[in-house]
Parts: C-alpha cells; sequence; structure tokens
C-alpha cells in the first residue's frame, strides 16, 4: 500500500470507529462486537505507524496519547464561567423564585428543571467543528488547560457532526458514575492506595493528572448542558439548549423538564453565579451512633489506617459498624474521640465514614486521640518501627517482613527494580497469598505453570482464571530471576537499610551471596568504628579497608587520618544481623535448594572513580516519558552515580518528570540543578 492508497484507508477507518464511538457512547446502540471494533482500531494504529505523516491529532488513536506534562497551561474563558448557588433546604428554593419574580414583576416565568450531576465544571470549544481547547472552571476567569485528558473520554467527539457553527463553547461536568467509582476504588484498595472518598473527587483527581495514559484509564463520562460563547448558534433560552447539542453529536442531559410556557428572559448575574439557575441538593442520610473505639488495621503495603468501631446503626438500608476515619490528620481536623457520639454517612452512598462530632454529647472523660501513642509508636501488628510519610499523611509499618504484609513483600520481591518478574503484582499477587499458594516470596520458585493457570482472579461465584498464555509468561519470568545478578538480590530480599544503591555497592565487593552474608568487609566497618579511638587497632583496620578498595581517606579536616566506606556501620550492622537471623538463615537455606546461586556482575571495582558520573548525587521526581525511574537509576548507577531518596544542598541533579513532588520545589529553593529526561540522555 503506497501513502496515497493508506490515507483513504485511514480516512475510511477513522470514519468507521467514530461512527461505532457515537453508537457505543451516545446512543447506547453498538452494531459490531468488541473484537470487531478491536481489529477496526488495531488496523488503524498499525497504519498511522506505517505511515506516521499522516497522523492527525484528533485520530481516534490519540484519545490515549500525548507525553506527560509538567504543568497544566492556564486557559482563559470566552465569557466568564460563574458557578451555582445551591440549597439544601425546600423553603430556599421557593424563596429563590420569589427573588427572580420581583426581578420580573409581572411575568410569567418558566421553569427547567434537569439533574445536578455532582462532578467538575469544564469548558469545551470547538471551531469550525473541531475541538480545540478544554478547560477547568478555575477562578471562572482563568482555568487549566485539560484538552488532552478531555480527548480521553469517548464520549467527547473529536469533531461535531454537519452544520458546526464557526464557534461554540459548552459547558457541563467531567463525573465517574457509581459502578466505575466502585470498580476504580476496588483496584486501588487491591493495589495498597489511598481510596477516594466519592466519585466527585475521584472525577477531580484524575483531570489533575499530567499523565493523559493514566487519565484514559479511569472511567470518566461527561454531560454538557450550557453554552459559553458562540457564533452561528442562536439560543435565547436554556430549554433550547438541549437538542441542538445532542444533534451535533456532543452527550448531554437526556431527562429535563420545563414546568410552564417558554419566554425569553434576560436576569444578570451576582458575582460568582447566575441570578437565574440554582442547585437543589438531596442531603446524603446521617444517622448518629457512638464511637467505641478506634483500631489500627495494617494493609498490605503498610499502610496504618484508623478505624471507627461503632454502635451498630442503619445507615441508607445496611447496618454499619465500622467507618474509615481516613488518616491522622483527619482524626486532628474532627477532634474525633473514643466514646463520642458522632454523625455517620456513607460518602458517595458507598464507604461509611464519620461526618463530624456531636460536640455536646461528649463524655467528660473522652481525652484526644494520639496516633502514635496509640500504638505505642510502633506496628500494631508486628511491633516493628512505623514512620510518618508526609506527602501522604499516613503512618507506615517499615518492616517488610510484618505478617500483615505478605502481599507486599512478594510484590516488592517480583518489582522490576528487584527481580522484575512479570505479571507478578496486584491482584495476582493477591489471590496467590489469598489462595496459599504462596507464603513467602521464595515460593514462587516452587510454583507450576498448571497452579498458575488455574489462580482464580475473580470470586467463587465469578471465576475469572489467569490462563495458560499468562502462566507461561509469568514462569519464564520466574526462571529467568534465577539468574539475575546478586545486586538484583540482595535489594529484592529487602533487607532493613538496604535500597538500591546500597545493594548496587555491595554487590560490588562481593562474588556470592554467602560472602555478603558472612563479610569480612563489614565487619572490619562495625569494628572501625568501635576502635578508630585506639589509634593502632583503628588504623590497621582501616588501612585494611583502604586496601580492598572499599574505603578512602577522608578529606574533611575533622575527619583527619579517618576513612570514608563505602556503606557505614548502621548498614554493616544490619545486613550482618539480617543474614545472622532465623528468617536470613532461613532464606539462605531455601536459596540453595532451589538452586539460586547469584552471583557479581562482572564489573571492575577499581573504575568506580573513572566513570562519567563519579561522585554525583541524583535525585529522581515524576513521571518520566520513556524511561521508568528504576531504569534511570540503573543508568546513573552503572555510569558510578547516586540516586538518593531528599534533595540537600549537597545534591547535583534533580531529575524531572511530570507531575514532580515536594522535591522539585525544594530544588528550586537550594538552586540544586535541575534537568529534564531530554538533558539526561544529552549526558549520559
Amino acid at each position: 500500500m503506497d501513502e496515497k492508497e493508506a490515507a483513504t484507508r485511514i480516512e475510511q477507518l477513522r470514519g468507521e470507529i467514530r461512527k461505532h464511538d457515537r453508537l457505543y457512547y451516545e446512543e447506547a446502540a453498538p452494531i459490531v462486537s468488541d473484537r470487531e471494533y478491536d481489529r477496526l482500531y488495531k488496523e488503524l494504529v498499525d497504519l498511522e505507524t506505517q505511515f506516521p505523516d499522516l497522523l492527525t491529532a484528533d485520530s481516534p488513536t490519540q484519545r490515549v496519547g500525548g507525553k506527560p506534562l509538567l504543568a497544566f497551561e492556564q486557559a482563559s474563558h470566552l465569557i466568564p464561567m460563574l458557578s451555582l448557588d445551591n440549597t439544601y433546604s425546600e423553603a430556599e428554593v421557593k424563596n429563590f423564585y420569589a427573588r427572580i419574580q420581583r426581578l420580573l414583576p409581572d411575568e410569567k416565568i418558566p421553569v427547567v428543571i434537569e439533574p445536578k450531576v455532582d462532578g467538575v465544571a469544564v469548558s469545551l470549544i470547538y471551531q469550525s467543528g473541531k475541538l480545540r481547547q478544554a478547560s477547568t472552571r478555575g477562578d471562572g476567569n482563568v482555568g487549566d488547560n485539560i484538552t488532552q485528558n478531555i480527548r480521553t473520554i469517548r464520549s467527547v467527539p473529536e469533531r461535531l457532526r454537519n452544520g458546526a457553527p464557526k464557534l461554540l463553547e459548552v459547558r457541563g461536568e467531567v463525573y465517574m458514575d457509581r459502578k466505575g467509582f466502585e470498580k476504580l476504588n476496588e483496584e486501588r484498595k487491591k493495589q495498597g492506595l489511598p481510596l477516594f472518598a466519592n466519585p466527585r473527587n475521584a472525577a477531580a483527581g484524575s483531570l489533575k493528572q499530567l499523565d493523559p495514559a493514566i487519565v484514559a484509564k479511569r472511567p470518566l463520562g461527561i454531560v454538557l448542558y450550557g453554552t459559553g460563547a458562540t457564533e452561528g448558534l442562536d439560543i435565547d433560552v436554556h430549554s433550547e439548549v438541549f437538542r441542538p447539542l445532542k444533534k451535533l453529536g456532543l452527550p448531554t442531559t437526556e431527562w429535563w423538564r420545563v414546568a410552564e410556557s417558554l419566554e425569553k428572559i434576560r436576569l444578570g448575574f451576582t458575582a460568582k453565579s447566575p441570578r437565574w439557575a440554582i442547585a437543589y441538593k438531596y442531603a446524603a442520610e446521617r444517622v448518629e451512633t457512638r464511637l467505641k473505639e478506634i483500631i489500627i488495621q495494617v494493609g498490605r503495603t503498610g499502610i496504618l489506617t484508623p478505624v471507627a468501631v461503632l454502635e451498630p446503626v442503619l445507615v441508607s438500608g445496611s447496618t454499619v459498624g465500622r467507618a474509615t476515619l481516613h488518616n491522622e490528620d483527619e482524626i486532628k481536623r474532627k477532634d474525633i474521640r473514643i466514646g463520642d457520639t458522632v454523625v455517620i454517612e456513607k460518602a458517595g452512598e458507598v464507604i461509611p465514614a464519620v461526618v463530624e462530632v456531636v460536640k455536646s454529647k461528649r463524655p467528660r472523660s473522652a481525652k484526644p486521640f494520639h496516633f502514635s501513642e496509640h500504638i505505642h509508636s510502633k506496628c500494631p501488628v508486628c511491633g516493628g518501627p512505623i514512620r510518618r510519610d508526609p506527602e501522604f499523611v499516613a503512618w507506615r509499618c517499615e518492616n517488610l517482613h510484618c505478617p500483615a504484609q505478605t502481599t507486599r513483600r512478594v510484590e516488592f520481591f517480583a518489582a522490576r527494580g528487584a527481580l522484575d518478574i512479570e505479571s507478578v503484582g496486584g491482584i495476582v499477587a493477591d489471590k496467590l497469598v489469598e489462595r496459599g499458594l504462596v507464603r513467602e516470596p521464595l515460593d514462587l520458585f516452587e510454583l507450576k505453570i498448571e497452579q498458575l493457570a488455574k489462580l482464580n482472579l475473580g470470586t467463587e461465584d465469578a471465576p475469572r482464571v489467569f490462563g495458560e498464555k499468562n502462566a507461561n509468561k509469568a514462569s519464564h519470568s520466574i526462571e529467568r530471576a534465577r539468574t539475575l545478578p546478586l545486586s538484583r538480590w540482595l535489594y529484592a530480599l529487602a533487607i532493613p537499610d538496604v535500597g538500591k544503591t546500597t545493594a548496587a555497592q555491595l554487590a560490588r565487593f562481593h562474588e556470592t551471596i554467602d560472602d555478603v552474608a558472612d563479610s569480612q568487609l563489614l565487619r572490619d566497618v562495625l569494628d572501625y568504628h568501635k576502635k578508630r579511638e585506639e589509634k593502632e587497632s583503628g588504623r590497621k583496620i582501616a588501612e585494611r579497608l583502604i586496601k580492598a578498595g572499599f574505603a578512602k581517606r577522608s578529606n574533611s579536616k575533622a575527619g583527619k587520618d579517618g576513612i570514608v566506606t563505602e556503606v557505614g556501620p548502621v548498614v554493616a550492622e544490619s545486613v550482618l544481623d539480617f543474614f545472622a537471623s532465623a528468617a536470613g538463615k532461613k532464606i539462605l537455606r531455601r536459596m540453595k535448594e532451589l538452586g539460586i546461586e547469584p552471583k557479581r556482575e562482572k564489573v571492575s571495582v577499581r573504575k568506580a572513580s573513572e566513570l562519567l558520573l563519579a561522585g554525583k548525587t541524583f535525585v529522581l521526581t515524576g513521571t518520566l516519558p520513556s524511561m521508568t525511574r528504576e531504569e534511570a537509576t540503573e543508568k546513573i548507577e552503572a555510569l558510578g552515580g547516586h540516586v538518593t531518596g531528599s534533595v540537600s544542598k549537597k545534591t547535583d541533579y534533580v531529575l524531572v518528570g511530570a507531575e514532580p513532588g515536594s522535591k522539585f520545589d525544594k530544588a528550586k529553593e537550594l538552586g540544586v540543578r535541575i534537568i529534564d529526561e531530554a538533558e539526561f540522555k544529552k549526558m549520559l
């Protein structure tokens, strides 16, 4: 096929796919199977790949595309985008109507009644029928440009049907329906991620993503019910909006009613809201009950979640005995105490939550709840150390060997940066543990293909098997993991205080895992720090470490006659203690039984100082366009650099991707050099 023939076929395919999208998303009347649709879509992708010059921004294949953004651009509204006043009182609705009558005395005033979708207000601009821009409301005058994210919603047409006006600004709400919300939260729960409180929050959080590929995976919908600036479309009253929008192929409100006759109305606006519209909201059912206790649950990723134990009470059709308290900050903000009478509702009519405390009913004996004191600053399951993650305002158990975290250990072991065992993560890890097939990560090496193929990822009532194809893929990855180098195994075992960089350093100086477990170098590090005040003993140990290449002389005045070792005494003690423990000995024994003998990679220890990034410290933040953080870290470490988790004045570079965190702000504050992936690749 030449380019001319390809162009013709591409246009045919795009037309067909747009037609099927319209039938499926707008009219709920598909005429082809999912398999046939996927075949057409794949043919279009293949042709656009073969003839890249024919790829256009409005192609159906670009709905999940676009590189992640570093930040949203700002977009000005052609006409101010206002928000509705709202009320939960029927009397206030009557007062609202009475105010209109006072503004228009002696007029007969028709009313349009329509559902108010609880989502995120957005504005879409079509020019000559093509989608040009989408933005959030923002402050009413300027919002975030979210065009790439809106394009991922398949019910939004890239092109309007025939008869499109020269300019059309349509406004509405992006939302997530209840079924999609429940499914999304179920998936997040399996991945150990924080749950969204309600569908509105889920929709808002999705639109804030800087990577449209993530947005495309969220079950978002859109309903359009109003216009802003228009050219070539004359609409005088609100009830005339719906039919022309639907005729142009836009998803609109299906149910609406006019209470009286249509007449032209001009009422003006207040500073933030139209005078001629109000939202009447039905309050979620709320009930009072007593909070008997607060317990702390440990999730499979180690996050500690406070849960309210309640006097059982009927809420929205079901009996509730427990409710989420989210995190420590939520408890402090609402001043929730054991013994309090609390108000409960189902957030989004799904998840029971404590809304507020009835302070007038608080017993005198109720004391403020202190999270860490309540559990004595230890994990309630294993007694291990806990740490507060400031970014996610959550406490986490640091012990990967905590019994409550079996799934987390398996996922950590199989992660890309560790042993890279494909397909063993998320729900697969959950089900392997739940079905009793895996109790410890090394159990993966005793799984048979038949067991994996029959693994039920669903429920007993609705089974969904892993399948032979996936089982074979996972099995090959497990076998490949046997041959991975020592550094990857040291990291995968989740030894306390041993991250990827430390694992790589240890592996450069030890041939086998047994050498690490019984390391004279690590014992020398401990002895040196114990005996460095004893000049003769300390000097001998220092010379031995320097000769082995595991230490170098200190350049600082304070460290005169001292040395800097590859790893410090904390790491040295942690590694030796780990392999000397019963759990560590069991791991070494099982690895021998399984025939797993990881070896050091063939890298020259002496040439580390000659490498391109020797002595340079990097911090990574955000999502990189074409490589994972693990891949970037491997490249840095292979060239002698170090990757750390926090920014300081000693940091040489901060490598920034999409949606950077607080590290990005810290780097700017300290004047640390910030680079993107393109600059990083040039550096390499």
